[in-house]
């Protein structure tokens, strides 16, 4: 991968950068000296925290504006270097009950932001963030970026579309995008309020209250899961990248591992918490993929980008942090 050391100095704006993996990302460029500027509006059901960036307040600008807000956000992208947009609505049972939300910000607001960009600042860089339910029911594993587009549910069409407007204003205007199409992410600073952005971060929750974790099926289920911080080090790879402009690229894990193997290992770690098997309620069991495997070939050829942590270190990590600042979590 290109030297980190590029960040230095330069001027980097985050979309939903007070979000899971947008906080985390903040953390990482302020190491790297970067000029970060956090944009996020702290949308209840968007999981934004101001804790999430402790530690670093003094050394990031923080704007509470909406993306689709596009005076302001026209405003704000001026003489940014490089953008991570994340701000997203990311429930899938939300998005079929409230589609129209789920547009609104996953498409219009992403609109907003390119329009911002090709009016504002055209040779600014745009890492977008998309997501594995783009591919819907899986035909074949491991899953590769030619793999069928096929959704089932309105989060992944509409994160779906967004993407394409990022690389169709590549091809229309050369504004220099790419996407990264996130798996199962976890790690400190998810939202832990309730289940509905994915079964990682409720399960961890669960454990650590000492609960039962009811796992749908027979738990067999495979998924790819990223620690966060190699998210965000695929983040920063495809800034840099000048290849990756106008792509998608899938993200993948170290190894797949099944539902109840990560449900069992979380176990472990935590050291509390059980498990139960019980059958797909039938609002889940309709939008259910299967087992999920990506083949992020494509990126590690482009970037040179492998991930790093394994699951129990990664799980190590987690627990250890939500012990010692529950509170502003729960």
């Amino acid at each position: 991968m290109k030297g980190l050391d590029s960040f230095n100095g330069k001027n980097v704006m985050i979309t939903g950068g007070l979000g899971f993996i947008g906080s985390n990302l903040a953390h990482e460029l302020v190491r790297l000296n970067s000029n970060v500027l956090i944009v996020d509006c702290l949308l209840p059901e968007c999981g934004g925290n101001r804790y999430n960036i402790r530690g670093i307040e003094d050394r990031v600008r923080v704007e509470n504006a909406d993306i689709r807000d596009g005076p302001k956000i026209g405003r704000l992208v001026k003489g940014q270097e490089y953008i991570f947009h994340l701000a997203a609505h990311l429930s899938h049972i939300n998005s079929v009950k409230n589609p129209i939300l789920d547009f609104d910000i996953n498409c219009r607001g992403s609109l907003e932001l390119l329009e911002a960009c090709r009016k504002y600042n055209p040779d600014t860089k745009v890492v977008y963030t998309g997501t594995r339910g783009q591919y819907g029911k899986i035909e074949y594993t491991p899953v590769d970026e030619k793999h069928p587009i096929q959704p089932t549910d309105m989060n992944g069409v509409n994160k779906h579309a967004a993407e394409q407007h990022h690389l169709l204003y590549h091809r229309l205007y050369g504004l220099r995008t790419a996407s990264l199409r996130l798996t199962n992410v976890y790690g400190p600073r998810h939202q832990m309020r309730h289940s509905e952005q994915g079964f990682a971060g409720w399960f961890i929750r669960l454990a650590m209250d000492n609960k039962k974790i009811k796992v749908f099926g027979d738990g067999k289920q495979l998924r790819d899961l990223n620690y966060v911080d190699d998210v965000v080090s695929a983040l920063l790879a495809l800034a840099l990248e000048r290849k990756s402009y106008g792509e998608a690229f899938n993200i993948g894990g170290i190894k797949p591992v099944s539902i109840l193997e990560f449900v069992k290992s979380l176990i472990e770690v935590s050291g509390s918490g059980s498990y139960e098997l019980i059958p797909f309620p039938e609002e889940e069991g309709r939008i259910e993929i299967g087992s999920y495997v990506a083949d992020f070939t494509k990126l590690r050829k482009v970037t040179g980008w492998e991930p790093k942590t394994p699951l129990k270190a990664g799980l190590e990590k987690t627990v250890r942090f939500y012990r010692k600042c529950k509170g502003h979590y729960w």
